[in-house]
């Protein structure tokens, strides 16, 4: 039988059936020696076929990925969710800050397999001023790059419901850091819910994790998985390493740098040091942010297999 894996506990898998059943299934080992570099051969949002003994046997093939570097692992990658429709990426200024270049290592890991990411900046009812005009800031550089930004309040549920309209019949993954507030969105987003939250620690301001595992949550009830509306929640993510990305494609996943790199004398420029760059132009210019300049090139770096190895 056919269907949709709808959570991934990391040993067990659930599976919604095309006829409507949720089982809980094992993946064969031969998935792991057929090439798969992963450290999740079957990820939430795979379509899959299941014998009678509840075990995957078969993958269907993925429209698109969101994937990232193992952690342990620096020859693998993990999954985070497959055959997506578009992500919702919670970032926060404060209370944790989310950096800029976590933010430009998603979303240049999102082009290059064509999922359209929405920024949320959530925790907005804490900042102060300053706080306030960086946020500003933030969403004026992003918007002018051509991505869509929202404001919200999830713990008092400010701009939460003009998400709604984004949402529908789509499948949507929700990312971000711990303790950025994904679960105090979703129990927002879908009633009854009722995911649990954690306070932020006071003495180093990062997120705790209550999400430990991933799965889709549904919207809307219907009997077939194509037409629902979903929500993958997905563990909370401190750092963000690249993978498979190799140099020369990487310029294609940062939009601004990709448009004045057409104008670069030589058409192999990594946009660091040769002369007539255009890239190194704008930059000087004010075309491109530092930030998003600075990201690029820590990307270049991740050739090396030490880099950016940060737990959950």
């Amino acid at each position: 039988m056919k269907g949709l894996v709808v959570k991934n506990t990391g040993s067990w898998y659930t599976v919604l059936t095309d006829d409507g059943q949720l089982i809980d299934c094992k993946v064969k080992g031969n998935f792991r020696i057929k090439g798969i570099r992963s450290t999740n051969p079957v990820a939430v949002g795979d379509r899959v076929t299941v014998n009678n003994e509840c075990w995957i046997v078969d993958i269907e093939d993925r429209r698109n990925y969101i994937i990232r570097k193992s952690i342990n692992l620096s020859k693998q990658s993990h999954i985070i969710a497959a055959n997506v429709d578009q992500a919702f990426l919670v970032v926060t200024v404060n209370y944790p800050q989310t950096s800029t270049t976590f933010i430009d290592r998603f979303l240049a890991s999102a082009e290059a397999y064509r999922v359209p990411v929405v920024l949320i900046f959530n925790k907005t009812d804490l900042l102060d001023a300053d706080e306030q005009h960086y946020q500003q800031m933030l969403i004026t550089l992003y918007e002018t790059i051509g991505y869509e930004c929202r404001i919200i309040s999830a713990e008092k549920g400010e701009g939460v419901d003009d998400l709604q309209p984004l949402l529908e019949g789509k499948i949507t993954l929700l990312s971000g850091n711990s303790g950025v507030g994904k679960s105090t969105l979703i129990n927002r987003l879908v009633p009854g819910v009722n995911l649990r939250t954690s306070e932020i620690s006071d003495a180093h301001n990062t997120g705790q994790h209550t999400t430990t595992f991933s799965e889709m949550i549904p919207l809307t009830k219907g009997t077939d998985p194509f037409v629902r509306t979903w929500l993958i929640d997905t563990p909370g993510i401190k750092g963000f390493g690249t993978f498979d990305m190799e140099p020369e494609e990487l310029t294609s996943y940062f939009k601004e740098i990709f448009h004045f790199s057409k104008d670069c004398r030589f058409s192999n420029c990594t946009h660091t040091h040769e002369p007539g760059c255009a890239v190194l132009k704008a930059l000087e210019d004010h075309y491109i942010a530092q930030s998003r300049y600075q990201s690029y090139l820590s990307m270049l770096e991740d050739k090396d297999d030490s880099k950016y190895r940060e737990a959950y």
